[in-house]
């Protein structure tokens, strides 16, 4: 069946790259055809109708022809431009960050209306909330199991034992909570304290409304921090430098802070 040349969709703009003069080639995630790449033309002349539609983390609507080698935008309408995340450097930072974790874990064409969606909550809450760091581990865990990662929190992933209420360790290689004896013959597994592994199992199991409900102490919200970062870390071979930019900039306010 032949494609069409010319298509209609949603889409969210996750990364932009300057080309030529005045053209940026933008990374989008659409609900249809997942991850895509294409070209908006001449989006940074100052003039442009099509430039203020297509920034970094606005959801679009977008109508797109085909190219040789790469599609190109010919409209753009903007649905949601979500104001308030760019209007505050944290929530850019948190929205950097989600933007990096689908850019590296989907590949183009691979479509998950799922990842779509929470994607789309996800930068609706940061809008909103005051608990950024609650919005970030749970959208790590939604976009954990659309890229097929779904770490196993509820039994020992090497013995299948049930895990009891004690300090157990997270196994990168092996996705998930092995239980103390096991993990004697994995020695880089990471201690997990019994409050952590509940707060990981309700994002995992929880709606975000219902996850932003939860409030981390520091040092909680550092362990989880470590735990989720440390796994996408591993599972894709390389850091994240959006994560470096969040650890600075709330390394900056707590400077401030003291």
């Amino acid at each position: 069946m032949r494609e069409e040349r010319i298509y209609r969709t949603e889409a969210i703009v996750i990364r932009h790259t300057s080309f030529g003069e005045a053209d940026r080639i933008l990374t989008l995630y659409t609900p249809e055809r997942g991850k895509l790449r294409a070209l908006a033309k001449g989006v940074r002349r100052p003039t442009s109708r099509k430039g203020g539609h297509l920034e970094l983390f606005t959801h679009s609507q977008l109508l797109i022809a085909r190219g040789r080698n790469l599609d190109i935008i010919t409209q753009a309408q903007t649905i949601h431009s979500f104001r308030a995340i760019r209007e505050d450097l944290e929530r850019v930072g948190a929205a950097y960050y989600a933007g990096e974790l689908v850019d590296r874990f989907f590949q183009e064409g691979s479509s998950d209306p799922r990842l779509f969606a929470h994607l789309l909550e996800y930068l609706e809450a940061l809008g909103r909330t005051g608990r950024l760091e609650v919005a970030l581990r749970a959208f790590e865990m939604r976009l954990l199991e659309c890229a097929g990662y779904r770490p196993e929190l509820r039994a020992c992933v090497r013995c299948r034992g049930q895990l009891e209420e004690k300090v157990n360790f997270f196994s990168y290689s092996q996705g998930g909570v092995l239980c103390p004896a096991c993990a004697r013959a994995e020695p880089r597994a990471k201690a997990l304290s019994p409050q952590a592994l509940k707060v990981l199992r309700f994002l995992q199991d929880e709606e975000l409304a219902t996850c932003l409900r939860l409030r981390l102490g520091q040092e909680l919200g550092g362990e989880l921090e470590a735990t989720l970062q440390g796994y996408a870390v591993h599972l894709l071979e390389r850091e994240l430098k959006s994560a470096a930019f969040l650890r600075h900039l709330r390394r900056q306010a707590q400077m401030v802070i003291t």
